[in-house]
Formats: structure tokens, C-alpha cells, sequence
């Protein structure tokens, strides 16, 4: 079954279980992923959806950053929940050691070495990560790797 098959059968379900953030939250990814889809004038294959879903869910964590640095917490309970929902469409995010292994192939591919080398060894890393890692957090340890 494709993501998008998936996502359809799952709106399906949450509307007859009346569970209206998750409903929502779904008819808002359907409604990214038609636009992408209208973007790229043919149907997403289930990377391309994984990345409208990722676009998504990365707004959620800004929102969430914003409602909390506002003091709005209730927005911000929302907006998790709404995370929560997008990431069962994410895979599974790297681990640390994963991420390390991932920096050092990427310092090594790109030959940096110093702190000028940054953009290239993030850009060598998001190639092979595919989304799997939040690029403000890597990036942080490639600067303190390369000595930014």
C-alpha cells in the first residue's frame, strides 16, 4: 500500500472515530501533497510524499518553538499533537551514532577542513540523510567538528 493510499484510508478512519486534530492534520497533508503534486504535474511516489510530509512536519516544530517562546502552551499542545501524527509518516530519525558516522563520511567525501567547508559537508550529509536528521542540530555538530 503506497503512503498515499495510506493517508486516504487513515482520513477514512479518523473521521468515523470523530478524532478531529488527527482528521485535520491529515486533510492538511493531503492537501500539501496535492499541491506537490500539482507543482510537479505528476503523482508523488512515496519519497517525494515523505518529503511533503517532512516540509510539514518541520512547520510544526517551528510553530511549536513559536506558541512556547509566546507563552501559548495550548497552541503548542496542539501542534505537538499534530507532529505526533505526521511523524507516522516520517521514517525513523537517525541516531547520534548514526549521525556522527554520516558527518565523518561526509568531512571525508568533501575533504574539509575548516570552517568555510560547512555548506559543503551539510549539503553532502542532507544528501544522505534524507531527512531522517534535523538540520539545525547537525549542523551545530559539524560547525563544533570543523571548528566554527
Amino acid at each position: 500500500m503506497s503512503l498515499k493510499e495510506r493517508l486516504a484510508e487513515e482520513s477514512r478512519a479518523a473521521l468515523k472515530a470523530g478524532e478531529k486534530v488527527r482528521l485535520s492534520t491529515l486533510r492538511l497533508l493531503a492537501a500539501s501533497v496535492k499541491n506537490r503534486e500539482v507543482e510537479l504535474r505528476h503523482p508523488l511516489d512515496d519519497d517525494e510524499f515523505v518529503e511533503a510530509a517532512t516540509r510539514e512536519a518541520k512547520r510544526r516544530r517551528e510553530a511549536i518553538e513559536a506558541y512556547e517562546s509566546a507563552g501559548r502552551e495550548d497552541r503548542a499542545a496542539v501542534e505537538r499533537e499534530e507532529l505526533a501524527v505526521l511523524q507516522t509518516y516520517l521514517p525513523a530519525a537517525l541516531t547520534d551514532v548514526e549521525v556522527d558516522a554520516l558527518i565523518d563520511e561526509a568531512v571525508a567525501e568533501t575533504g574539509a577542513i575548516g570552517p568555510g567547508d560547512v555548506g559543503k559537508v551539510m549539503s553532502a550529509f542532507m544528501a544522505a540523510a534524507k531527512g531522517r536528521a534535523d538540520g539545525r542540530a547537525v549542523q551545530a555538530r559539524v560547525r563544533s567538528r570543523l571548528g566554527a
